[in-house]
């Protein structure tokens, strides 16, 4: 039996997964599946964002359903106490601007994923911190557009 998976939904879950984002989904619509720079560019932020309410959802829930058990009460208390600080949640302002910048950079290891759980770990609300991934997320789709049809002009 032979699977055939739409290219739109390909490119969707390519956004949603964590390691690829939108930097590896807007090559893949653009260059692999002749999507125009709009198409792939709203494909993937919609790819992209489709994790991020469920993470910042349930990670508290997870970490707290963890608790119960000793090693993870042991693990999430060391956690916090060294990324919780008062100075960060008294500044959570300055704490979104530089969320949404991080997210926004399109390189291993920032994107929304990782911003979820750094919003998760400095104990930003969900609304400020949905508001400042989607933005990030924006942000980066748009570098990797960018990028992306700039190097299609000078390919072709």
């Amino acid at each position: 039996m032979v699977l055939i998976i739409p290219s739109w939904l390909v490119t969707l879950m390519v956004a949603a997964l964590p390691v690829s984002e939108v930097r590896g989904a807007i090559p893949l619509a653009i260059g692999y599946y002749g999507y125009s720079w709009y198409q792939a560019f709203i494909i993937s932020v919609l790819g992209n964002l489709l994790p991020v309410v469920p993470l910042l959802l349930f990670l508290g829930p997870v970490s707290d359903y963890l608790r119960r058990y000793a090693i993870g009460d042991r693990f999430f208390t060391w956690l916090f106490a060294r990324t919780r600080s008062k100075y960060i949640q008294k500044h959570e302002n300055f704490g979104l601007i530089a969320l949404t910048i991080f997210v926004a950079i399109p390189l291993p290891m920032t994107g929304a994923w990782t911003g979820c759980a750094i919003a998760f770990l400095l104990g930003f609300r969900f609304l400020p911190a949905f508001a400042s991934v989607a933005a990030g997320i924006i942000i980066a789709a748009s570098i990797v557009t960018a990028t992306v049809m700039g190097i299609k002009i000078l390919i072709f």
